[in-house]
């Protein structure tokens, strides 16, 4: 069995990779040591050989995993493996969001990154969503049941706060500023994929494509392209670190 491990800011997940496919998975929310944290989650599975991917590679290579992997190869690998004719892939994570254009072997060809604040990431919809006294998992939904088209003009956290709250005191109704939260991400995703280029599918990994209001609102804003959230879209990078290590280990 081979195992790859994606320490993520916000979460861990785990891939283990028997025959040709995925055979399990965990997923955990990080801890104070998530390199810890994350030799316990794969103890069970005893595997020939660990990759590990995300913000915590280094640390995990350090400690327990055989070798590392990009974050952009890994969501790379994974999307093409799961879904194989897609040529973009949107991975909106908790710290920082990527946009990938592949081939058609799944290789990467040019990406953009967004990893210089927590604009446009799954952190900035969190910080929104506090402010509006929301869940996260009930900020989507409620954005989605608004039809009012209004506009946060900055895309910097702290300011779009400040935005935020005025428009609360102005008594704006919080689900109108929902809306208006996920629709300045959707056009932050909409300017880097046009930074690359895209195709007729594009693919959605990370955390945030759980998120049904900024897939919907990124599908209004491209025509004729097909916009897919495969299955477990969080586990993407996990998956791709479990296929590198079973290449490293011949199996792939």
């Amino acid at each position: 069995m081979y195992v790859g491990v994606d320490l993520g800011s916000r979460t861990i997940k785990v891939a283990a990779w028997q025959d040709g496919r995925m055979v399990d998975h965990k997923l955990q929310e990080s801890g104070f040591e998530p390199h810890e944290q994350a030799r316990e989650m794969i103890k069970a599975y005893s595997p020939r050989h660990v990759i590990a991917t995300g913000y915590g590679r280094h640390l995990a290579h350090e400690h327990f995993a055989d070798g590392v992997i990009t974050e952009i190869k890994a969501h790379a690998m994974g999307i093409h493996t799961m879904l194989p004719e897609a040529t973009t892939v949107v991975d909106i994570g908790g710290q920082d969001s990527k946009v990938i254009a592949l081939n058609v072997k799944g290789q990467v060809t040019n990406f953009q990154m967004n990893d210089k604040c927590a604009a446009g990431t799954g952190r900035f919809l969190e910080i929104m969503a506090t402010s509006l006294a929301y869940p996260l998992g009930d900020f989507g939904p409620a954005a989605l049941a608004s039809e009012q088209e209004i506009q946060i003009n900055s895309m910097c956290t702290v300011f779009a706060e400040s935005e935020v709250i005025s428009m609360k005191n102005r008594g704006i109704p919080r689900q109108h500023i929902a809306r208006a939260v996920h629709s300045s991400v959707a056009d932050r995703i909409i300017a880097m994929l046009g930074r690359i280029g895209f195709g007729e599918l594009i693919a959605f990994s990370g955390g945030v494509a759980n998120n049904p209001c900024i897939v919907q609102m990124v599908r209004m804003r491209l025509e004729n392209v097909q916009v897919v959230v495969p299955e477990n879209p969080s586990l993407i990078g996990a998956l791709g670190a479990a296929i590198e290590a079973a290449r490293r280990g011949g199996q792939v």
